[in-house]
């Protein structure tokens, strides 16, 4: 075996042995997960090495600079995995981390409410145990790939008798059973990355309990700093992934089918939520613009935001190698990352002018210009918005006095719920 100081070699090896573009990506996933090269920093037999972060981007390097497809990418990979190598039984892992390590599935992550977003703690829906099972209702939002997903990471309230976030545990619940129905949202961008799920008398195994009774809340915050860290940072540049699961529809096309979709992605060079900096050079010589002192300031100050911020990634991906938990990188990053999304959104409106009131065919560059900037205000929300950032990098990385809390130490049944409340007569109040 290869000095583990050194992966690069080690990967090398592996793939002249056994990648060809033939191989279906579950024949590939398969291969990269029994190898450890999948998740290399979690444990032996689950995907991993056990090695520290530092290697692990070593190897998506050495995969990015193969030419091959990567690992699976998707919730349960990103946000699962890790918590439950962190909070997970021995059993757990094993039941539950092999099939994410190799793509055989896909999970959601069902934490939101309609009336519980900011304001997390505040969920209502319910799990009751029943025998050997959790009985669960309620109603989930901003799910995204809940449609396509083999099982979601959920919370849900199984005591209402103590404060908030006392009462509230951490379940792993399969997706594909009579009493949860999902439905797609579609968003102005005409995408429908989103979900809202209907939980109505589902079931959980009673060893899907991640963490403990009334330990929800504990696990839940490895799983959003995970998420922060995720949304603000990237992976190896040029890396290819695909969607893992049976109804992602990609398990059975061949690695070569994977690469030539990519391909054909990337030469849509404007896309996501945030517009490049050599798109917008190009935007500013097509408009005849890239010789205005203004225009220049405000592109150089856009560059130098993007590289700021591609700076504190690296600071933080080098802590993480030195064996660190996330710290406020991850909410200052994630937050950095929605001013530049904002940004990258009144740029290019500045840049289109007029034609900035066009759309589809008749816009430059076929609408691509619009259709971030639409996505642009998914940025300041999703991994948590912004106001909720700034209350974490104030109260735990700054040391600031926390917001006033009503609530704090009432138990969750006592609590006025949403505009509701009742009164001694038992009369319901606005």
């Amino acid at each position: 075996m290869a000095d583990v100081e050194s992966p690069t070699a080690e990967v090398e090896a592996f793939v002249d042995t056994n990648w060809t573009l033939d191989l279906t990506l579950r024949a590939w996933w398969d291969r990269l997960a029994a190898a450890g090269f999948a998740f290399p920093t979690w444990p032996e037999g689950l995907g991993g090495r056990s090695w520290s972060a530092g290697r692990a981007r070593e190897v998506g390097a050495a995969l990015a600079a193969a030419g091959v497809v990567g690992p699976p990418a998707g919730v349960g990979q990103n946000l699962g995995g890790p918590t439950l190598v962190a909070h997970g039984t021995h059993e757990q892992q094993r039941a539950l981390v092999p099939p994410l390590a190799s793509g055989a599935e896909g999970w959601c992550q069902l934490f939101s409410e309609p009336g519980a977003g900011s304001d997390l703690a505040g969920l209502q829906t319910r799990a009751v145990r029943d025998g050997d099972e959790w009985i669960v209702n309620g109603q989930k939002v901003w799910n995204s790939s809940a449609h396509i997903a083999d099982r979601g990471l959920l919370l849900a309230r199984t005591d209402s008798s103590v404060p908030k976030h006392e009462g509230i545990s951490y379940f792993v619940i399969d997706m594909d059973q009579p009493g949860v129905e999902t439905r797609p949202l579609v968003q102005m961008n005409g995408e429908a990355e989103f979900c809202e799920v209907f939980l109505t008398d589902a079931r959980i195994p009673a060893d899907r309990l991640i963490g403990g009774l009334g330990d929800g809340w504990s696990v839940t915050q490895t799983t959003l700093a995970v998420e922060r860290a995720g949304v603000a940072s990237s992976g190896a540049r040029g890396l290819v992934s695909g969607v893992p699961g049976r109804l992602g529809g990609m398990l059975d096309r061949t690695v070569g089918e994977v690469l030539d979709r990519a391909a054909r992605s990337r030469r849509r060079a404007i896309s996501g939520f945030v517009i490049d900096n050599r798109s917008f050079r190009q935007l500013a010589e097509a408009a005849g613009r890239s010789r205005d002192p203004i225009v220049r300031q405000q592109l150089a100050s856009f560059r130098t935001s993007t590289d700021i911020n591609r700076y504190s990634g690296l600071r933080a991906r080098a802590s993480a190698a030195a064996g660190n938990r996330p710290g406020p990188e991850s909410s200052t990053g994630k937050l950095a990352m929605s001013d530049i999304a904002k940004a990258s959104r009144d740029l290019a409106f500045t840049l289109l002018g007029a034609d900035g009131m066009l759309a589809d065919e008749d816009a430059p560059a076929a609408g691509a210009y619009h259709l971030v900037a639409l996505a642009s205000f998914g940025a300041g929300m999703g991994g948590g918005t912004d106001e909720i950032q700034r209350n974490v990098i104030g109260e735990r990385a700054l040391g600031l006095p926390k917001e006033p809390q009503v609530d704090r130490g009432v138990p969750f049944d006592q609590l006025r719920v949403g505009t509701q409340r009742r009164d001694d007569e038992g009369e319901s109040n606005p």
